[in-house]
């Protein structure tokens, strides 16, 4: 995946390879549980090089969101093109986007890119504050969802987009399928699982691709008060197995143990006061 500097000419003689970098596009998160610091403490545990452009700035904790102020559509637009004439984007990993303008401007910016991006679409925090603006959901399904790679939504995301009521795990794999059938370019949609059956002493999630083709993973419910951030890092663990060159179904498995690892491995300890929906310890894993 890695080629050579064009100019090769370096004062030491050596050649360089020039490394492979996932972007990931969404909010900020100060106190380091979800978004970009989420996304970025991801890539950088699994192994390889994440660049960052921020949407929106949030002020947000364990406790939930406070406020939310959305980075005007040509400072996102200028972010993501430093990035991208500066390093190999392979991998585009998409979080919060705000709100419709932002919306549109990523979507002049992906339509032509020729690598795959992952939609992990946050439309609502943890604790249950909207983060995307209601009129922008018109924006979402009809503009951005066709240029998307992977989808990898929650429940209640799934509902929303498919516009389905999902009560069950019949429920959530018609609905993602009926999207597969509406966008060809998604490749697949992961359901997430950890919403339906939350007595159940085990969780299941799901890689359906196009064609009706669906993977299980099948393990035990950890009990963690501890999840804050968990949709950004499961989203960025699945984008950077793919960038490391895994096969769809070997990336999804991946980022599955990935996420029963570092959620097993977090189930005692908190960086946070409130000892409840804290973030994820990423440097655990």
């Amino acid at each position: 995946m890695s080629n050579l500097f064009p100019d090769s000419s370096l004062d030491n003689g050596i050649q360089m390879l020039l490394q492979p970098t996932l972007l990931s596009i969404a909010g900020s998160d100060p106190s380091g549980g979800a978004g970009i610091q989420a996304d970025l403490k991801t890539m950088t545990s699994i192994g390889i090089y994440g660049a960052a452009a921020i949407t929106c700035l949030t002020i947000q904790n364990s406790r939930g969101v406070q406020d939310v102020m959305s980075l005007s559509a040509e400072f996102i637009q200028k972010q993501i093109q430093a990035v991208l004439v500066d390093h190999n984007v392979t991998h585009i990993k998409v979080g919060m986007t705000g709100n419709a303008e932002i919306i549109d401007c990523l979507v002049k910016i992906l339509d032509p890119f020729d690598g795959e991006i992952i939609y992990d679409p946050v439309l609502a925090s943890t604790t249950g504050e909207p983060l995307l603006k209601p009129a922008a959901l018109f924006s979402l399904k009809d503009r951005l969802l066709p240029v998307v790679s992977y989808l990898t939504p929650n429940i209640p995301e799934l509902q929303l987009l498919s516009n389905n009521t999902i009560a069950s795990t019949t429920d959530a794999l018609n609905s993602a399928s009926s999207l597969l059938r509406k966008h060809p370019a998604l490749k697949a949609i992961v359901v997430k699982g950890g919403h339906l059956k939350d007595s159940h002493p085990y969780i299941s999630d799901f890689l359906v691709q196009q064609g009706g083709i669906i993977t299980e993973s099948k393990r035990k419910r950890l009990h963690n008060p501890n999840l804050h951030g968990t949709g950004c890092t499961y989203s960025s663990a699945l984008a950077s197995y793919l960038y490391l060159g895994n096969d769809m179904v070997s990336a999804f498995n991946m980022a599955c143990r990935y996420m029963n690892t570092i959620i097993q491995a977090g189930s005692d300890k908190s960086a946070s006061c409130s000892r409840n929906n804290g973030p994820l310890l990423h440097f655990l894993t």
